[in-house]
């Protein structure tokens, strides 16, 4: 067994959420059904809780705020394929101990929105094609999906129509690579990790719906 760092040791691991988010050409073949979108149009969205985890070290990564942009075409009668899209994300003020600053990147954008089954007011589907990388203090560890370094993960999320905000669930597919310097020990490679924070769309008039 992998003995942990002194700085797995000393709990939380800040530095930030990968995301996504919380995600994209590959991974859409459970988006289903027949839906009606308005209210589309280009977003913007802040999460101030996006938490990256990984639950076989215990390490967590959080950054005070990431966000990302996006958009959807109004539709009627499409499928769930590809119905809203984030064309950036960033995250700001990524930390962790000691006062370690970290720099989360986002890789292989756009990330698509993909609805798969509603129940009012909530859209559940996926977010596909996510991939990045962290960096600082001599760490380094890209994000990517369960197929090996350079494919693209899966997340799953809801959208709510109520309050319009993207959730990412904190499940799928994303796993660690190439994991080097002081990151060893607070990550390792092949890690499953878990990815969650809020995202409230602005402006508020996205919504998504079946046909």
């Amino acid at each position: 067994m992998r003995k942990l760092s002194p700085l797995a040791k000393s709990g939380l691991f800040t530095g930030s959420a990968i995301a996504a988010a919380l995600v994209l050409a590959a991974g859409t073949a459970n988006a289903s059904g027949s839906w009606t979108v308005t209210g589309g149009g280009s977003f913007s969205a802040t999460s101030t809780n996006s938490t990256l985890t990984d639950p076989s070290t215990g390490t967590q990564l959080k950054c005070t705020t990431s966000t990302a942009n996006g958009g959807a075409d109004n539709a009627v009668g499409r499928d769930g394929n590809q119905i809203a899209h984030i064309d950036s994300i960033t995250w700001a003020s990524c930390s962790g101990p000691l006062g370690i600053t970290f720099t989360v990147t986002a890789k292989n954008l756009p990330w698509y929105l993909n609805a798969v089954s509603y129940s009012a007011p909530i859209v559940t589907g996926t977010l596909t094609g996510v991939e990045a990388s962290i960096g600082g203090f001599g760490c380094t560890a890209d994000f990517g999906g369960a197929g090996g370094a350079g494919t693209p993960a899966t997340l799953d999320v809801q959208y709510n129509n109520t309050t319009h905000t993207l959730t990412v669930l904190g499940t799928g597919d994303l796993t660690t690579y190439n994991v080097s310097g002081t990151c060893l020990g607070l990550l390792n490679n092949n890690d499953v990790v878990s990815y969650k924070g809020d995202y409230p769309l602005n402006p508020a008039t996205l919504n998504i719906v079946p046909s």
